[in-house]
C-alpha cells in the first residue's frame, strides 16, 4: 500500500533539508520530491521604502500632496515649446 506525508520544510545551511517523521520506520525506503513555493513579488512602494533615502523622498512627496504643493505640467505645451 502507497502512503505519504506532506510538510513544508526549510532550507538550511548548504542547501540541507530536513523532514521529521515517525509514520515510517527506520531503513524504510521513500522517494522525496521537492517543490518551491513561488516567491512573492514586491510591490513597487515597497521596494523603494526599503532604501532610506527613497522612503524620505516619498514620505516629503506624500507631504507635499497632502498641503497641496503641486506642481501641473500642460504636456501639449511642453512639447510645443520643446519643437
Amino acid at each position: 500500500m502507497l502512503s505519504g506525508i506532506k510538510q513544508k520544510a526549510i532550507v538550511g545551511r548548504d542547501g540541507k533539508i530536513e523532514l521529521s517523521t515517525t509514520e515510517f520506520e527506520e531503513g524504510t525506503i521513500v522517494e522525496v520530491i521537492v517543490f518551491a513555493e513561488p516567491q512573492i513579488e514586491e510591490d513597487a512602494t515597497t521596494y523603494l521604502l526599503k532604501s532610506e533615502a527613497n522612503k524620505k523622498r516619498l514620505l516629503k512627496a506624500i507631504e507635499n500632496v497632502n498641503k497641496g504643493n503641486l506642481i501641473y505640467v500642460d504636456l501639449d505645451e511642453y512639447e510645443k515649446d520643446s519643437l
